[in-house]
């Protein structure tokens, strides 16, 4: 049974891709005595061969390399067969290597297109081009021989049959990148090539501290039940999963000895909105009051069933809009509160600036004893566990990415020298900082681990990166932030709403369907079917340039000054015109409607 189990699990570690006219051909070749793959260039249709065909004299086939199928996704007429092309290792979870994708590509099956009617065929080629922004996903990270999907206290708390399992069966859904897009591999049973993939970040390092080597591993999970961008993902859906969900797992290996610290972050897990409309920071709009009780219900009782106790630490501000999300979040916290449940709000901007987050330790006498008592994960040499994590700390801000990371970061400090301690690595009064080796690479983990979630939501590297990189804030870092809120205000209005329906169409909260798409699209008419904003503003720049022009000539003739004032007037309605509309003239997504 162990044998065969083992044989069953066994991925394909590298292929080769013969493209045929007619049908691609992943031929493994890592040793392994598996079958071919035949999939149809046609209708994308899946089989299992023997030996790759012979190859006609008159078309040599082209061949590439790759290291993984991540999956298929269908459309309307055609399929799209996604596959790793360039890999990276970097490093090991507990004993096993890791591998980051360098490179997605997408083979298209979509040959039945000659035949299909003009209008559908349009649809089509407007789908397929979201994936060529796929192709461009960030953050993707997988393992051969382990379950990435799974903290090392889950893994450890597996059962002898779930083991033996393949592993997209062992997978947890939530962090399963290629959940949906696996499912057609899945239905024809081709298990040594279902290979899971997770979204987030993995970094590692060792360090010496006098004769002991540590090894320090950071890995990130992000959950896809409510992926997407930053604007345009805000808040909780009904069923409580919340957006810019992220579980953040610290681990400790020294002499044997493995410690596992899980962190959580995401979104104020109520209905809530911030639509982008060309202004620098839209409006919060709470949606649904009257739904807010049951949503943040579910979701903490999600929060007990997953990792036991919770303290939410909410690091909003107490003013404005953000003022508004805080205290319905607290009130509403209220119903849910109990000795497993706690909320704290700590006003990271009123308390620490934009430059005093040493001033996290107020925070940190606050929450301690959460943590001394719900602890961590720790097995000895043996993997027998001595000590497990009982309650896990959800933290966040309102993009859950700057103020979330640097304290994220600081109870991961505070966490580590516990661990170091208690292994009796560090004396009972020594820290991080007494060893600069350690400090410095524990201050690049989080920092690289930082600015990875926040690419992957927001666009750029997070902001306030440079005191979790240096431990105190740099004229070059504020400088940076500054160039990044810019780069996100860009991203956010003219770049996510694509973004958005890729993900959407990957992750499968979008299904293609015939009779709705190709309805959908005559519907697209009015202001948003001319509304463009570089038009917009060419007219505008247009208007002061001609009003500029014309002012100069006031001297010569009284009458140009009508003139000026006549295209200044259109330049300033075309402006406010946009302002007014400013929601219509972003890019947004075209797919909205749920799995």
């Amino acid at each position: 049974m162990m044998e065969r189990a083992d044989s069953v699990q066994k991925l394909y570690t590298r292929m080769r891709l013969w493209e045929f006219p007619d049908q691609f051909v992943i031929e493994p070749t890592d040793g392994s005595s598996g079958s071919s793959l035949a999939v149809s260039r046609v209708d994308g249709s899946m089989k299992l061969i023997d030996e790759v065909p012979e190859c006609s004299s008159l078309r040599v086939p082209k061949i590439f390399t790759i290291f993984g199928v991540v999956g298929m996704l269908r459309l309307l007429a055609g399929s799209y067969l996604l596959v790793i092309t360039e890999r990276e290792c970097v490093g090991s979870y507990l004993g096993h290597p890791i591998f980051k994708v360098s490179r997605l590509k997408v083979f298209p099956c979509d040959k039945a297109l000659k035949t299909t009617p003009a209008e559908q065929k349009k649809i089509e080629m407007e789908f397929s081009g979201l994936l060529n922004v796929a192709e461009k996903t960030t953050g993707l990270f997988f393992s051969y021989e382990t379950n990435l999907t799974l903290s090392a206290q889950r893994l450890n708390d597996l059962g002898d049959e779930s083991r033996l399992l393949p592993l997209w069966r062992q997978a947890e859904p939530r962090f399963l990148w290629n959940n949906y897009i696996l499912e057609v591999l899945i239905d024809n049973k081709l298990e040594p090539y279902l290979l899971p993939v997770v979204q987030g970040s993995f970094y590692h390092f060792q360090a010496a501290i006098g004769i002991d080597i540590i090894d320090v591993t950071l890995i990130a999970r992000r959950c896809t039940r409510r992926n997407g961008t930053r604007m345009w993902r805000r808040g909780a859906d009904p069923d409580g999963y919340v957006a810019n969900f992220v579980e953040t797992e610290q681990i400790l290996q020294f002499n044997g000895y493995t410690a596992s610290f899980v962190q959580v972050r995401g979104s104020i897990p109520l209905p809530w909105q911030q639509i982008v409309d060309l202004t620098y920071k839209p409006k919060f709009e709470l949606l649904k009051p009257e739904e807010a009780p049951r949503v943040l219900e579910r979701h903490f009782l999600d929060l007990r069933k997953k990792y036991g106790a919770v303290l939410a630490v909410d690091l909003v501000n107490k003013h404005g809009g953000e003022g508004r999300l805080c205290e319905k979040f607290g009130s509403t916290m209220q119903h849910v509160a109990s000795n497993d449940v706690r909320y704290l709000h700590f006003d990271f901007h009123h308390v620490c600036g934009h430059i005093h987050f040493d001033r996290l330790s107020i925070l940190y006498d606050q929450i301690s004893d959460f943590l001394e008592r719900n602890g961590y994960l720790l097995l000895n040499e043996k993997g027998e566990k001595m000590k497990e994590q009982l309650g896990v700390v959800r933290t966040n801000c309102i993009d859950c990415l700057d103020r979330t990371n640097v304290t994220q970061s600081m109870i991961g400090r505070n966490m580590l020298e516990y661990q170091l301690r208690r292994l009796g690595v560090f004396g009972a009064e020594e820290t991080i900082t007494s060893h600069p080796n350690l400090d410095e690479s524990f201050k690049i983990l989080w920092a690289n681990h930082g600015d990875d979630i926040s690419t992957q939501y927001s666009g750029t590297p997070a902001l306030k990166g440079d005191f979790v990189r240096f431990g105190h804030r740099t004229v070059q870092g504020i400088i940076q932030d500054g160039c990044n809120a810019l780069l996100r205000y860009y991203y956010n209005n003219f770049c996510d709403g694509t973004k958005q329906d890729a993900i959407d169409l990957l992750q499968g909260h979008y299904i293609v369907s015939v009779s709705r798409d190709t309805a959908s699209t005559s519907q697209k008419g009015g202001l948003e079917a001319i509304a463009s904003f570089p038009l917009a503003f060419g007219l505008v720049f247009t208007g002061f340039l001609f009003a500029t022009m014309s002012l100069r000539q006031v001297r010569y003739d009284f009458r140009h000054f009508f003139f000026s004032l006549m295209w200044a007037g259109i330049s300033v309605g075309i402006a406010a015109f946009v302002r007014a509309n400013g929601r219509v003239f972003c890019n947004r997504p075209r797919l909205h409607n749920p799995r």
